[in-house]
């Protein structure tokens, strides 16, 4: 898209107006900016004069945003704030090989993150900057050039690669297990049940899986999967766990499998990447280490247990 300079104030004016906004004062705004007030007051003025509209309503001592002005003001804070965050990317890396990366909390920590020093090592031009969140990003708004999705694909404005899916197991502490003495699946129905936020229908899907009618199950409600197994590692209840995530408490020991009924989860992970950074560099690098991360994955897991290696 090409700019057009006229419709473009100086950074000096859209930095004023956007410190007078968000402190509803022009004293305030000269304050932050180490100016005068009445230096700030000619930078409004002259970008009201741009925009030949008035961006605040001056009642005596005191000045408040337009109603125009207010959405002008959350439109330059967020271009201020992409201008800044790109700044400080140049900065981490001037070579330009950075890769802002959106992941999901757990994946990241407890896959992605031990794997990635491999990737840097192989890479040492490129800096991975991780960033987390449940919710799906949009590309669109988010200055990020790719992210790790996990459910259907069907990531509207994104382009897909396929890494793996999950299976997961109704995971407890070793003591409530001996409480609850399960024989199988149907005796979890009247278990303390953890539920994530972010698959509210995930005991449902299980039990169905295992054959056994339920509806309405209830429980504790809990943000991440991580949290989930702690929670669960205290005795507070039975969670459903994506067993490659959590091989290690199974392991030891700090968690046991409720019953014997492993599922495959109906969604799977993505890497997910607008398709304006398809041909970035980074993006293309990560990709194939990813893709070879994952096939060896699969290739150990078969290895090792004998089971498909999706799993």
């Amino acid at each position: 898209m090409t700019i057009v300079r006229r419709f473009l104030p100086s950074m000096a004016l859209l930095s004023a107006f956007e410190a007078a906004a968000r402190h509803q004062s022009f004293t305030a705004a000269a304050a932050e900016l180490n100016l005068t007030q009445s230096a700030v007051s000619r930078q409004i003025r002259a970008l009201e004069e741009v925009l030949g509209a008035e961006l605040f309503v001056r009642e005596r001592q005191t000045v408040r945003l337009t109603l125009a002005g207010e959405r002008y003001a959350q439109t330059v804070r967020e271009a201020l704030q992409h201008i800044s965050a790109a700044t400080l990317t140049f900065r981490a890396n001037p070579r330009g090989g950075t890769l802002n990366l959106a992941i999901l909390p757990t994946f990241g920590t407890r896959w992605l993150a031990p794997r990635l020093p491999g990737f840097l090592a192989g890479h040492p031009g490129i800096t991975v900057n991780l960033t987390t969140r449940l919710a799906p990003f949009d590309f669109r708004i988010d200055a990020v050039d790719a992210a790790i999705h996990f459910g259907a694909p069907d990531w509207p404005g994104a382009e897909l690669d396929d890494l793996m899916g999950e299976t997961v197991v109704p995971a407890c502490s070793p003591a409530l297990r001996d409480r609850l003495r399960p024989a199988g699946p149907e005796d979890l129905l009247d278990a303390p049940l953890l539920h994530l936020v972010s698959r509210p229908d995930a005991w449902e899907r299980w039990f169905e899986a295992a054959g056994v009618p339920a509806k309405g199950v209830r429980g504790m409600l809990i943000d991440q999967f991580a949290t989930a197994a702690q929670a669960a590692t205290a005795g507070l209840g039975v969670a459903l766990l994506p067993r490659f995530l959590f091989e290690a408490e199974l392991a030891r020991g700090d968690l046991v499998e409720a019953v014997a009924a492993p599922v495959e989860s109906p969604g799977r992970y993505y890497l997910a990447w607008p398709g304006r950074r398809e041909g970035y560099p980074p993006l293309q690098a990560f990709r194939d280490w990813i893709r070879a991360e994952v096939a060896g994955r699969g290739e150990r897991t078969a290895s090792a247990t004998g089971v498909d290696a999706a799993c």
